[in-house]
């Protein structure tokens, strides 16, 4: 897919809102020995509001917001809930684990999106000024994998499912999770991404752990 950034117009990325999931929070949560792995709230409706208001705060109404999976638990209805308390009107989803409903598309849910898919190779175009532009390449998935097309040439790989902590969430090479809970549950804009992958060299990687599985 191609986008080209408009004047003013901002790309955000974020992934795993688990909206509504009772689990992740920790008032409500059932999980034993959760600690690490849910947010602390207080309500679940607090930390609904929370996501919402985040992405909000950061991502206009005419900018761009790319979704890594894992949209919303708690039911079918509540897909369109946190999808209706969003003002972005672009708002493009890749399929995460947990997105069934959005999947087999039922009553038609996925035209809430402006595209769903499984991967997302996105090559994306910003004018530096009237004659030029500058160009991105992203694979986008909502797993991390190890190995990318045009890998050794920089492209960037972002991903979201393993729930990573701030200080886990960028890989050895020009990979991260951008899901929300490594990155104050806040989306990422494409300036932050861009700012941390070029620090970032092109290498190898090992694939992380899973969230549900122990790590330091």
């Amino acid at each position: 897919m191609k986008i080209e950034l408009q004047k003013g117009q901002r790309l955000f990325f974020t992934s795993d809102t688990h909206y509504a999931h009772s689990n992740i929070c920790s008032a409500t949560t059932k999980w034993e020995s959760s600690s690490n792995l849910t947010r602390d709230f207080s309500t679940l409706d607090h930390m609904n509001a929370t996501l919402a208001n985040n992405i909000n705060c950061m991502v206009g109404e005419d900018d761009i917001l790319i979704h890594l999976g894992d949209w919303s638990f708690g039911g079918f209805e509540k897909v369109q809930e946190f999808r209706d308390r969003i003002l972005c009107k672009n708002i493009h989803l890749v399929l995460g684990n947990h997105d069934h409903h959005i999947e087999r598309n039922k009553e038609g849910i996925q035209s809430l999106f402006s595209s769903v898919q499984n991967y997302l190779r996105l090559e994306v175009r910003r004018p530096i000024n009237k004659s030029t532009t500058e160009k991105f390449i992203f694979v986008c998935m909502h797993y991390p994998i190890a190995s990318w097309h045009d890998m050794n040439q920089g492209v960037i790989h972002l991903h979201g499912h393993v729930h990573l902590p701030p200080h886990l969430r960028l890989a050895d090479g020009k990979a991260m999770d951008v899901g929300v809970d490594g990155n104050g549950l806040e989306p990422l804009s494409l300036n932050e991404i861009l700012s941390l992958m070029n620090k970032q060299p092109i290498k190898k990687l090992a694939l992380p752990k899973d969230h549900h599985e122990k790590r330091i």
